[in-house]
């Protein structure tokens, strides 16, 4: 069994294995493009007491991040083996996207 799929691997071992699966800038991007819509729709749905609009912040967010895994990058999505540590991964990469750090 990889070693990426354990439970108590730690977020050091993980993130290179993270940037790796996200080798291409335009991944990185429809990423950022996800999280910070799904963030925003989040946030007004929570001010306008709308809940049902976490539903459609969370497809904002996996949906763009989802189709760049399998027709930019072609591979699977780090989420499905690893949830906590890939969104985690996602602040992250998106930060250093943004900061000019990646």
């Amino acid at each position: 069994m990889p070693r990426e799929t354990f439970l108590w691997m730690t977020f050091e071992e993980f993130f290179p294995t993270y940037l790796a699966a996200h080798s291409k800038r335009s991944t990185r991007i429809f990423h950022a493009c996800g999280l910070l819509g799904a963030l925003a729709i989040g946030l007004y749905g929570l001010v306008t007491l709308k809940p049902w609009l976490l539903l459609v912040a969370l497809a904002a967010g996996y949906l763009p991040a989802w189709c760049s895994h399998w027709f930019i990058e072609r591979n699977t999505p780090k989420t499905f083996g690893q949830p906590l540590l890939s969104f985690r991964g996602d602040f992250l990469m998106v930060w250093m996207l943004l900061t000019g750090k990646l």
